[in-house]
């Protein structure tokens, strides 16, 4: 068994197919979620997948006395992954002191706790927002950090500053930070995916509700940006690649002594994809139709960017594999598993 980790927000999307793979590698994972946008009922698929249903405390991370209490009843803890964090860019437009109140706070609490408990290393779950809009694609990790666009980029623009700062401090502890672009998909098994509670706040599980039924249509938000076919433009991961990056980040932190205490990576596929490119991938892919209409622009979006991913390529050894077709098959499946779960 190797060593034992702590994945924060373990229930949520990107948590529970990282859980799959810290397990399948061979790391004890201990999960504190709050559920506040996931479902207990993610760790069972965990468990179908791989055969071991990980510690779960239902928890706020934003309470630093529930987690000195987790670290205290599961000792021994070297790693932390932390994807304890609101994350809807629209809603931090309207809600952002729910925003700063949670991603902040979690991650100080985090960051306090660890040196006490012996703790050696974060990877923090970040997010190709701190880019804002790029002045060229695509985009490397010596790109400049822009004015954010929302409440929510803001937060990992600050949350990142605050881990360096305490590094620099003489904290004796290392950090990974990851800048995803795009997370989609779901795990080829369709016994984990995306479930967002109520009315989805990203792309996919709205298109994929929309071609269930489920919802009347899906809105492309504007046609008149500055791209091929007026659409904006991003690069779409799937999330069983971002997942194995975390396990690759975590093993360097932990086992590599003479690495930096700060690295940061881009994790992307080095490929623009339109939103009117994503759903004709889903269709071909699938077979099915999605009923959509172009509205207006939303607030807060980006018009283009992708990822020059060449330094997690070379320096973490790590590539996105999978085809966006397959992708988009995986998200229907998980999409179809649902439905039949709720016959």
């Amino acid at each position: 068994m190797k060593q034992k980790i702590l994945v924060t927000g373990g229930t949520g999307y990107i948590g529970s197919h990282t859980v799959v793979e810290l397990q399948q590698a061979g790391y004890e994972v201990v999960i504190i979620d709050n559920l506040s946008n996931s479902n207990i009922e993610v760790l069972d698929g965990i468990e179908q997948i791989t055969g071991i249903r990980p510690v779960f405390v239902e928890g706020d991370c934003t309470d630093i006395a529930t987690l000195r209490k987790l670290f205290e009843n599961n000792p021994g803890i070297k790693g932390i992954i932390n994807f304890a964090a609101s994350k809807a860019v629209g809603e931090s437009v309207q809600k952002p002191l729910l925003y700063y109140r949670n991603n902040l706070n979690t991650l100080i609490n985090l960051l306090e706790l660890m040196p006490e408990f012996g703790v050696k290393g974060i990877v923090f779950s970040s997010s190709c927002t701190v880019y804002g809009e790029p002045d060229v694609n695509p985009i490397d990790e010596t790109a400049p950090i822009k004015p954010a666009t929302s409440p929510y980029g803001n937060t990992k623009q600050i949350s990142e500053e605050i881990i360096t700062d305490y590094i620099a401090s003489g904290a004796p502890i290392k950090s990974i930070i990851l800048r995803y672009f795009n997370p989609v998909g779901a795990h080829p098994s369709a016994l984990i995916g995306e479930l967002p509670l109520g009315v989805p706040q990203n792309l996919i599980p709205y298109l994929t509700q929309t071609a269930a039924g489920i919802r009347k249509e899906l809105t492309v938000f504007g046609d008149d940006y500055n791209t091929p076919d007026g659409s904006c433009i991003r690069d779409f991961i799937d999330v069983v690649d971002l997942a194995k990056a975390h396990v690759i980040a975590m093993s360097r932190m932990l086992d590599g002594e003479d690495k930096d205490s700060i690295e940061i990576f881009n994790l992307g596929t080095g490929r623009g994809l339109s939103v009117l490119e994503l759903i004709e991938s889903f269709e071909r892919s699938t077979g099915v139709k999605v009923p959509h209409r172009i509205g207006p622009r939303r607030a807060g979006d980006i018009e283009k960017i992708w990822a020059e991913p060449t330094k997690a390529n070379t320096v973490l050894g790590w590539t996105a594999q999978v085809p966006i077709d397959d992708t988009m098959r995986n998200a229907w499946a998980w999409q179809q598993h649902l439905a039949e779960k709720n016959k």
